[in-house]
């Protein structure tokens, strides 16, 4: 069942034929069923009225062979009746014609009576309802009966009832009975010629079915198995085209669809390699005169106690932002080696703790008690780039402190098997359901105004995903306005192990439990 659930869903042919099967047995079925009741009614009805005709003309008969004899001795009364069951007798073996004789109930003025029936047909097969009806009416009365004779065969007739009067004896009940054998015999030949019929037409309508959707499943099965080629980048495929039809103009639109994707991913490609080329010569041909005023800067900063405030607040600021602007052109390098599929991993042990501990200080030099660490008594160890991974807890720390408003960062560290988990949580502004799918996109931020003492361009999720993500882990954020925001990172322990169950949870446990 299941391979054919499948089939189905997956063939289209195999759907319109089957669909066009099932109906077509249901319309051949109906006509069928209607065409056999419409004969076998007409050729009931025909044998009924021959049925009635019969037996009437044979009660006339044997009505008058009686009534010329009412002043015959009682004996040549007697062999009337037996010649009319046994010449009944003889005839029966060609027709399936019998008869059978009955008293009316016995009155005292009855000197003999007669009953029998012919060819040793049994009295159980005169319908009790039927007697009632002869005796009450004198015109023919009929019944459908089971013929059955001593011999043990059984078959289904009619049985035509009428009054018959003997002379000296008084009423008697007479039926003349009907097989309807031959009629059975026909009707089943009808049966297994309109079957036949019904097999062979549905053999052509499903042969004449796969045909046609042959004829127009196998351009579509093309157009999908080039598609896949399309899809995986092979982009020279094309559909062959036959004729002027309408899958002919759908080849002809479809390879004109892969050309124009085909120039188009081109033009896209070469601009991306522009663009990263681009990208890369700016950042290093930028970090040459960075370089320089970057010396300057310290060489300037050294000495800002011998200049008045503005001066040294100037020195000051040039430093940071000097610092800034050399973040942001390592920011820029890194991404075009995600771009351009050339970043590699520094893969060695490290303790997550001692990892976070560093990346707190180097945050937080002052002490100010921003950043709380729940971190394990014992030592986590990973196998991962240690530089990537400081890399994403500094974006990941930095982004709580900037949108913490006034409250603290909690850092909390887990280990199960085989994750470990690092989550970091502010309770500041937060962020929407609609800001979600934006959070890890290159150059978005959640505060467009850019009115924030310290503020990155955007860059700092997006290469934190891509950190993550190289290192075969997930990085997932929750947030809710005005209640803060939660990242949690996911690691495999093992270089090649498969991500279980975060031992950390994404949403806090306050909302959790709240819902």
């Amino acid at each position: 069942m299941r391979a054919i659930a499948l089939r189905w869903r997956r063939s289209l042919a195999w759907r319109v034929t089957t669909t066009i099967l099932v109906l077509s047995v249901i319309v051949i079925s109906l006509v069928g069923t209607t065409i056999y009741n419409k004969l076998s009614q007409g050729i009931f009805q025909e044998k009924l009225n021959t049925s009635i005709y019969d037996a009437t003309t044979t009660t006339r008969s044997a009505q008058l062979q009686l009534a010329l004899a009412p002043y015959e001795r009682q004996t040549t009364v007697a062999k009337i009746v037996g010649d009319i069951l046994s010449t009944t007798s003889v005839e029966s073996a060609g027709t399936g014609r019998d008869v059978a004789l009955l008293p009316f109930p016995v009155t005292a003025r009855q000197k003999f009576t007669y009953k029998g029936t012919s060819n040793q047909l049994s009295l159980n097969s005169i319908p009790v309802g039927l007697r009632t009806a002869v005796r009450a009416h004198s015109t023919p009365q009929w019944d459908h009966t089971s013929m059955v004779y001593a011999d043990g065969k059984v078959d289904s007739g009619i049985v035509v009832g009428n009054q018959l009067i003997i002379p000296n004896s008084g009423r008697y009940e007479f039926y003349v009975f009907f097989s309807l054998k031959q009629q059975s015999d026909t009707l089943n030949l009808i049966i297994r010629n309109l079957v036949i019929a019904g097999l062979g037409l549905l053999l052509f309508i499903a042969l004449l079915t796969l045909l046609l959707t042959r004829q127009v499943i196998s351009p579509l099965r093309e157009a999908a198995r080039i598609a896949e080629k399309l899809a995986s980048g092979d982009l020279e495929q094309r559909m062959d085209v036959h004729g002027e039809s309408e899958i002919a103009r759908l080849a002809l639109a479809f390879n004109d669809m892969a050309v124009s994707l085909n120039q188009q991913i081109s033009r896209l490609e070469n601009l991306s390699r522009l663009q990263q080329r681009f990208v890369s010569d700016v950042s290093h041909e930028l970090r040459t005169p960075l370089t320089t005023i970057r010396m300057a800067a310290q060489v300037i900063d050294e000495a800002k106690s011998s200049f008045d405030p503005v001066l040294a607040r100037s020195a000051e600021l040039l430093v940071a932002q000097t610092e800034r602007f050399e973040n942001l052109l390592a920011d820029l390098l890194e991404v075009s080696r995600f771009d351009a599929q050339a970043a590699i991993l520094d893969i060695q042990k490290i303790d997550i703790n001692e990892l976070v501990r560093r990346t707190s200080d180097y945050l937080d030099p002052h002490g100010d008690r921003i950043i709380h660490l729940h971190l394990p008594q014992h030592a986590v160890w990973v196998e991962a780039d240690a530089r990537r991974i400081e890399r994403i807890l500094r974006n990941l720390i930095t982004n709580a402190i900037d949108h913490r408003e006034e409250g603290q960062v909690d850092v909390t560290v887990a280990e199960g098997e085989p994750n470990v988990a690092v989550s970091v949580r502010d309770y500041g502004v937060g962020f929407s359901e609609k800001d979600r799918p934006f959070l890890f996109e290159r150059f978005w931020r959640a505060d467009p105004s850019r009115s924030r003492i310290r503020g990155g361009t955007g860059l700092g999720l997006a290469i934190s995903l891509e950190d993550a993500t190289l290192h075969q882990g997930t990085l997932q954020a929750w947030g809710m306005p005005g209640k803060g925001a939660n990242f949690l990172l996911n690691l495999p322990k093992r270089v090649g192990d498969v991500l279980g169950r975060s031992p950390l949870p994404l949403v806090p446990e306050e909302f959790t439990t709240a819902d």
